[in-house]
């Protein structure tokens, strides 16, 4: 790859330029052959149409779930870091996180932390991640940690593939009848409507509202695309807001079918969280701060900062949550005994393990009980539309 470096001569001097390399390891260590000493050194950007679609190349949460195992696994088996981040940079397959892992080597090579090393990389590891690593360094537990990570990260993929397969079947069944109701209206309504005008026969009135939203259909789709897509871009600028985040959150936790669902997945992800922060070390005040960013709603991230605000200022964290009707009466009674007892990291993962056995039963009524319902809205639509076309076809044979 083509990397722009700039490095220091032994006279002082500032050289800059293009040297290409496999990877930004093996280009330092040829820049230091020749007695420069890199600062910089990074890709070269790259102009061509793979450029403009870099984000189809981006790192996932699978490239950060396997190199935190596989470090771990190393770092336990007797490797140094340093030898087993250069094993996994040639195993990871994502050209984005093989450029991360050698800025990351050349980093620790010039006598950086890897704490200090993964900070500059937010886009693959979370603020949450970064501080367990850091806690750990200084305990020197790193390969503990790791397992640890490991562990939270393959349950935070557990938790969303669980929330994503019982909405996808909805999703799917809803975009499947929106679009053959589409092409109904477009393709096949016109042709009957051709017909029954020239029969010149007395419609129904299901019939006429079938035939007018069709005609409309026709005649306006692209102005009913180009609506939907406006709608939808201005959606996601509102939702960007303060106002749109609270208001959207909000509806969203009181829907009555997935209310419930999202509420526990986001109870499982912050107590995880802080279970695993507070027993690393991290200041419970701190720790609270951070969980507060992987809640992932605007009014559990506003609730958990102002406890961590009022933890600050004197208030123990039960007594803190319990103002809160976010949190659950469980979820503050094991805090409190967690504060009791000295052990409110484990009480943390306890209940957050409570609430992974809740997702996972609400998952299974959720499909149990969508499935009936999903049916009976089909077989009404699908119903109005058979007796809307049937009906003057019925109409005409009986009048023979």
């Amino acid at each position: 790859m083509k990397l722009d470096y700039k490095a220091v001569t032994r006279d002082g001097k500032i050289v800059k330029g293009i040297i290409e390399a496999k990877d930004i390891s093996e280009a330092a260590s040829f820049l230091r052959s020749k007695e420069l000493l890199p600062t910089r050194i990074h890709q070269k950007k790259d102009q061509s149409l793979s450029f403009y679609f870099s984000f189809l190349k981006k790192s996932s949460g699978k490239d950060l779930l396997f190199f935190t195992r596989q470090l771990a696994s190393m770092l336990e088996a007797g490797l140094t870091l340093m030898q087993a981040l250069r094993i996994l940079k040639d195993q990871i397959q994502n050209q984005t996180t093989k450029d991360i892992l050698s800025e990351v080597i050349v980093d620790i090579e010039e006598g950086k932390t890897f704490s200090f090393a993964i900070t500059k990389y937010p886009q693959l590891f979370p603020p949450v991640y970064i501080s367990l690593i850091k806690a750990s360094e200084n305990s020197g537990l790193l390969d503990k940690a790791l397992v640890r990570l490991a562990d939270n990260l393959e349950k935070q993929a557990k938790i969303k593939g669980t929330v994503k397969s019982a909405l996808m079947y909805p999703a799917i069944v809803v975009i499947g009848m929106v679009g053959v109701m589409f092409i109904m209206m477009i393709f096949v309504i016109p042709q009957l409507t051709s017909l029954y005008v020239n029969l010149n026969i007395e419609l129904p009135i299901t019939t006429k509202i079938v035939m007018k939203t069709s005609d409309i259909t026709r005649t306006f789709w692209p102005l009913i695309i180009g609506f939907f897509v406006v709608f939808m871009v201005l959606f996601r600028r509102w939702h960007k807001t303060e106002g749109g985040k609270i208001i959207v959150d909000s509806t969203l936790l009181k829907l009555p079918i997935f209310g419930k669902l999202i509420r526990q997945s986001i109870l499982t992800e912050l107590s995880r969280t802080l279970g695993l922060l507070i027993g690393s070390g991290t200041l419970v005040v701190e720790s609270l701060s951070q969980a507060a960013n992987v809640a992932g709603n605007v009014l559990y991230k506003n609730a958990i900062l102002s406890v961590s605000k009022r933890v600050e200022s004197g208030v123990t964290i039960g007594d803190a949550m319990s103002v809160y009707p976010l949190f659950p009466p469980i979820l503050v009674e094991m805090v409190k005994i967690g504060e009791q007892t000295g052990k409110l990291d484990e009480s943390f993962l306890r209940v957050s393990e409570y609430f992974e056995r809740e997702v996972d039963q609400s998952v299974k009524n959720l499909t149990t009980a969508m499935e009936p319902i999903i049916m009976m809205v089909l077989g009404v639509a699908v119903a109005f539309l058979i007796i809307s076309v049937i009906t003057p076809i019925y109409k005409l044979t009986s009048s023979f």
